[in-house]
């Protein structure tokens, strides 16, 4: 027998129905034709995943970001001075 695979639309309707908490568990898994062990695991999913979405993710992004352009600058300018010392020694370039 082959597993189902459930849609994420579907996932968060349950999940938010078992969060509001208006019906039980095993109303919300017979009106969707799920396993009652379907709800409890979509919903503490979801519970989990709230900070995520509210989180300032995006702050710490633009954080990340500029560290790494800073550290590309750091290393541009050391190869900067480093091919001018090799133009000044050699005499070639």
């Amino acid at each position: 027998m082959k597993r189902k695979n459930h849609s994420n639309k579907l996932k968060s309707k349950v999940a938010l129905a078992a969060i509001k908490g208006n019906q039980t568990v095993n109303e919300i898994a017979s009106e969707f034709g799920i396993h009652t062990s379907l709800v409890n695991r979509w919903k503490k999913e979801a519970i989990e995943a709230l900070p995520l979405v509210f989180g300032n993710s995006q702050a710490k992004q633009t954080k990340e970001t500029e560290i790494e352009r800073d550290r590309l600058y750091q290393k541009v300018g050391q190869l900067q001075v480093e091919l001018d010392w090799l133009k000044k020694n050699t005499g070639h370039l």
